[in-house]
């Protein structure tokens, strides 16, 4: 903890390091520049001026708001001892609900609206990378391609911000945000489009249902089945596998975090863009039930669609006629769309960085009921050493009140903990540790506890 000190008149415009009283070196400075040159590049691209040169625009706008962004990162690092830092984050503008963070709020739910109902505004922006589309899929951008890049983009310099600023004192947090980094630039950008440029179908082998609800669809599944060759075969025995089986098994051993904080992209992109806004989500008991209700009726509902679609499809469309397609629409409208892209991320600096995973996500449903019942997961708590400073329940971005549990020595077996792991490392007295261990003593509360706690 710093010591407040009293300096004289002089010292308060600069000190002997070179910051001025913005906090700002000439390092900084310089990285800011170049990060907003490029950003504002992107914006004129926009007018459509890229199109007479994509590939020197392109470099030029994503280089330098990358290398700006990164060199930012790098200097931001020496600056202080290793650890979580989590400084100002509740008087600033852009993390605590102020008009900065309204105004980003509205920024990426309009992008999102715009993505997926008016997608004709961004074409300039999807001309702007055709170079790299035609590099990786042979084929000019869609906008589909455009936000993938975007998207993987986020994840991959915000992933480096994470590691460089934030989690370098841990190998853990070190590796879970690079294993998101490689699944989302491997598994959810690159494989899908190099399929596409070989004639095959874009699958991603980390998406699995529900979460990818029409992986196991009738039309879905008979089309890659009868695809040419083998690999639409594969890829629906790969999808059934990972849903039915290795689902299960990872989950039983691991939790879920081996799938929410370590392999699925929304997650991903919630744990590096959406960082700063994770001590948003709402702890209230009121908040916990809503979410209760409204993930397990989203499982509900996508898994009697499926059911349904499969009903109508053995029976040739005479039972249920058009209405198992219009429930596979609607879903595919109101939680594939609106929920999980314009509420989910565009929600991040109001609501937190998790609101489709803790309320929306069918996966996370899936995942929370198997962790909760039949996993070996848990975060342990030393109740004799909580101080109750509420650093745990501030910074859980799944809305649980970590302190509650740690005050008491419980076990923490909520179904909505991703064990993302920093209620432990933001601990100052390392009360909280997650552990795999044998299924007997994990519930370690009594009746009366479960009942209050309820």
């Amino acid at each position: 903890m710093e010591l407040l000190q009293i300096q004289p008149l002089s010292a308060l415009g600069h000190d002997d390091s070179g910051h001025d009283s913005t906090g700002l070196n000439w390092a900084k400075k310089i990285s800011l520049a170049a990060f907003g040159l490029g950003l504002l590049l992107l914006l004129v691209c926009a007018t459509g001026v890229a199109k007479s040169n994509p590939v020197l625009f392109l470099l030029l706008s994503f280089g330098s708001m990358s290398a700006g962004a990164v060199a930012y990162f790098i200097v931001e690092s020496k600056e202080a001892p290793p650890g979580i830092k989590n400084n100002h984050i509740f008087t600033n503008a852009m993390t605590a609900r102020g008009a900065i963070a309204w105004v980003t709020g509205i920024f990426i739910t309009g992008f999102y609206i715009i993505l997926y109902w008016t997608p004709g505004l961004l074409e300039n922006w999807m001309r702007l990378v055709d170079p790299l589309s035609f590099l990786i899929v042979g084929q000019p951008a869609d906008q589909w391609f455009l936000y993938g890049t975007f998207y993987t983009l986020a994840i991959l310099v915000m992933g480096l911000r994470m590691i460089l600023v934030k989690y370098r004192h841990s190998n853990y947090h070190i590796v879970r945000t690079l294993s998101i980094m490689f699944f989302q630039l491997g598994f959810a950008f690159l494989i899908p489009y190099l399929l596409k440029r070989l004639n095959q179908p874009d699958f991603y082998f980390s998406y699995f249902w529900p979460l990818k609800y029409n992986y196991l669809f009738p039309n879905d599944v008979h089309a890659l089945v009868s695809h040419p060759g083998r690999l639409g075969v594969f890829m629906v025995f790969w999808g059934a596998m990972m849903t039915f089986i290795a689902t299960p098994i990872l989950t039983y051993f691991f939790g879920k975090r081996w799938y929410c904080s370590w392999v699925c992209g929304c997650g991903g992109l919630a744990n590096t863009l959406g960082d700063p806004w994770r001590h948003l989500s709402d702890k209230s008991l009121g908040a916990w039930k809503i979410e209760r209700w409204m993930i397990h009726s989203v499982l509900v509902f996508i898994t009697v669609t499926t059911a349904l679609l499969w009903i109508n499809s053995t029976s040739g469309g005479h039972i249920l006629g058009s209405l198992s397609n219009s429930l596979g629409k609607t879903y595919g409208f109101l939680i594939g769309a609106v929920f999980s892209g314009v509420i989910g991320v565009g929600f991040y600096p109001i609501m937190g960085a998790r609101v489709w995973c803790r309320f929306g996500c069918p996966m996370a449903a899936t995942l929370g009921i198997l962790q909760k019942y039949f996993s070996r997961f848990r975060i342990t708590t030393n109740g004799g050493q909580c101080m109750s400073c509420g650093n745990c329940s501030t910074y859980c971005e799944m809305g649980i009140d970590v302190r509650s549990y740690a005050e008491r020595g419980q076990n923490i077996i909520r179904a909505s903990c991703v064990g993302c792991g920093i209620c432990s490392s933001v601990c100052p007295r390392g009360v909280l540790k997650l552990e795999n261990g044998p299924r007997k003593g994990r519930y370690n509360f009594t009746i009366d506890d479960a009942l209050i706690e309820h």
